[in-house]
């Protein structure tokens, strides 16, 4: 359960939904600071370079599924997203089903 004054997934991705281009690009910056991907059994000795999937989506590197770490991600509790594996299965928005 979200804490008094913290926003939830859906108030995320709303507000993200409004940010212009450069603007998020900038979010996705700031994350990546926090992100966790580069230390995941899943992302490592793939090639991959990018972080953050929770918001990008898939990944076009990573094939295989070898251990999750995003349920201790500080960018899925901040974002407060609910799922694991978006590196293979997509970002929040699209496992949500959110367009």
């Amino acid at each position: 359960m979200p804490k008094e004054n913290q926003n939830t997934f859906e108030q995320y991705m709303e507000e993200m939904s409004k940010m212009s281009p450069e603007e998020m690009s900038a979010k996705i910056k700031e994350l990546d600071q926090e992100c966790i991907c580069g230390m995941c059994p899943t992302y490592m000795g793939t090639g991959e370079e990018k972080l953050t999937f929770c918001v990008i989506g898939k990944s076009t590197a990573i094939e295989k599924e070898n251990g999750c770490i995003c349920p201790g991600c500080p960018v899925q509790i901040e974002l407060d997203l609910k799922w694991d594996y978006y590196c293979t299965k997509g970002s929040g928005k699209e496992l949500a089903g959110i367009r």
